[in-house]
């Protein structure tokens, strides 16, 4: 069911693997000229034009843009005991190792009386776009709020796509999960128009903008956060998830390829991709897909990704070999079904989450490990990071010298100012221990 690619045989350079890889991906720019009038639009006219394009877009048109204390506290008395129960759970496990990223402010003294202090402030306003589409995501809510929570953002926004089902309010579990995290204000509104929104607000409405936007989306939530870059700012642009599966013959074939299916659930263009040194393994791997993926719900869903051109089994000669097509490929999450799994996962420098071993499978991540499901995808990884706590911070330095500090490094800056013919830097210097000719003496 997987297209197979052979790297066996030689030794790929680091292009080699790029051009081999089974890569799929979106093209945002080719959206751009769609999405740019609608965020034009909704600067100028602000919460009337995304009502109206949330009835285009999703058939739909709430009474409002927030939505109601009393709709968001109903949805909560209404949620399943169970999905509550998980929902608690999976908010303490992210809490706690979200709490504990949390940097300590500290201080370098470079001299006797000449410090730097580095301390981090949270962004003071977040939106957390939760997409709506083929599933629901509570698990969204969680990794967007409890992050920008432990990091002391001073007012969070969830905005979330209006559904025809729910009387135009965001799905009844979204809303629960957002009332249990203490969010109590929601915008009924998806998509790019979701996101100028949030960019520029509705004063008016009372829809304050906000400062960051987090959250993955489609490509024309994607495109949107490209248009409205500076304005605010946002996380890494997300494209179809992916996993990737670096495997040797000790691995169980049955469990690599439940795991590539439930991440081909997710969308037609997600990517599942088997790395192996093992010909046997994948072989195996791939009958069990067969003989497995159609008794999913999602099964027409789950073939259309397997079959596309992102998803495949790369056969290599060996686990070193393996290691640095791992590295190339950068996946969004990154499985580890090998011998001394831990060892091997140590030597991996480029992937969004690792989860190591048999039984750290993708899907706990998604839900209920404690780390953060929000990642970089399509080869990002190599560059940029998952949503954490320090996303929702900023360092800053406050610089202290006294005055026998400052004179003491005084000729050093002097001199560079000199050197960069920058004279007004060296003079600011000089004018604390000199008395500088004004323009009449001069």
């Amino acid at each position: 069911m997987l297209n197979v690619t052979d790297l066996r045989g030689h030794t790929p350079s680091k292009s080699d693997i790029r051009r081999a890889l089974p890569r799929g991906g979106t093209d945002v720019w080719s959206v751009l000229p769609t999405v740019q009038p609608v965020v034009n639009d909704i600067q100028e006219r602000g919460a009337a034009a995304a009502l109206e394009y949330g009835e285009k877009f999703d058939h739909i048109r709430p009474a409002s843009v927030r939505v109601p204390a009393e709709v968001i506290a109903d949805a909560e008395k209404a949620l399943d005991p169970k999905v509550r129960e998980s929902i608690e759970e999976s908010i303490k496990r992210v809490r706690k190792v979200h709490a504990e990223q949390k940097p300590q402010s500290h201080t370098t003294e470079l001299t006797p009386g000449g410090t730097v202090t580095e301390k981090f402030l949270p962004i003071d306003r977040v939106g957390l776009y939760v997409p709506g589409g083929n599933a629901v995501y509570p698990s969204s809510v969680i990794m967007n709020t409890v992050p920008a929570q432990e990091a002391g953002v001073n007012t969070l926004v969830v905005a979330s796509p209006p559904q025809a089902d729910h009387g135009g309010w965001p799905h009844p579990t979204i809303l629960a999960a957002c009332s249990i995290l203490g969010v109590d204000e929601v915008w009924a509104v998806g998509g790019a128009q979701a996101v100028a929104l949030l960019a520029y607000g509705d004063e008016a409405e009372g829809l304050e903008p906000v400062d960051m936007i987090t959250g993955p989306g489609n490509i024309f939530v994607t495109a949107a956060k490209r248009l409205v870059r500076g304005v605010v700012g946002t996380d890494a642009e997300a494209g179809p998830t992916e996993i990737a599966i670096l495997a040797d013959g000790s691995a169980n074939p049955v469990n690599v390829a439940y795991d590539l299916i439930s991440q081909a659930e997710h969308d037609v263009m997600a990517a599942s991709v088997l790395i192996t040194d093992s010909e046997t393994l994948a072989t195996d791997v791939n009958r069990e897909i067969e003989a497995r993926y159609s008794i999913t719900r999602n099964a027409e869903r789950v073939a259309e990704a397997l079959k596309g051109a992102q998803s495949g089994i790369v056969l290599v000669d060996d686990m070193s070999v393996g290691i640095r097509v791992a590295d190339q490929y950068a996946a969004e999450h990154l499985e580890i079904h090998t011998e001394n799994s831990r060892a091997v996962a140590e030597q991996i420098t480029n992937a969004g989450a690792i989860f190591v071993g048999d039984f750290s499978p993708v899907p706990l991540g998604d839900y209920s490990a404690g780390s953060n499901h929000v990642l970089p995808t399509s080869g990002t990884a190599r560059f940029s990071a998952g949503l954490s706590t320090h996303t929702f911070l900023r360092p800053v330095n406050l610089i202290e010298y006294d005055e026998a500090a400052l004179k003491d490094v005084s000729e050093v800056v002097i001199n560079f100012a000199d050197a960069e013919d920058l004279p007004a830097h060296g003079e600011a210097i000089r004018a604390r221990f000199e008395n500088l000719p004004t323009a009449n003496q001069a």
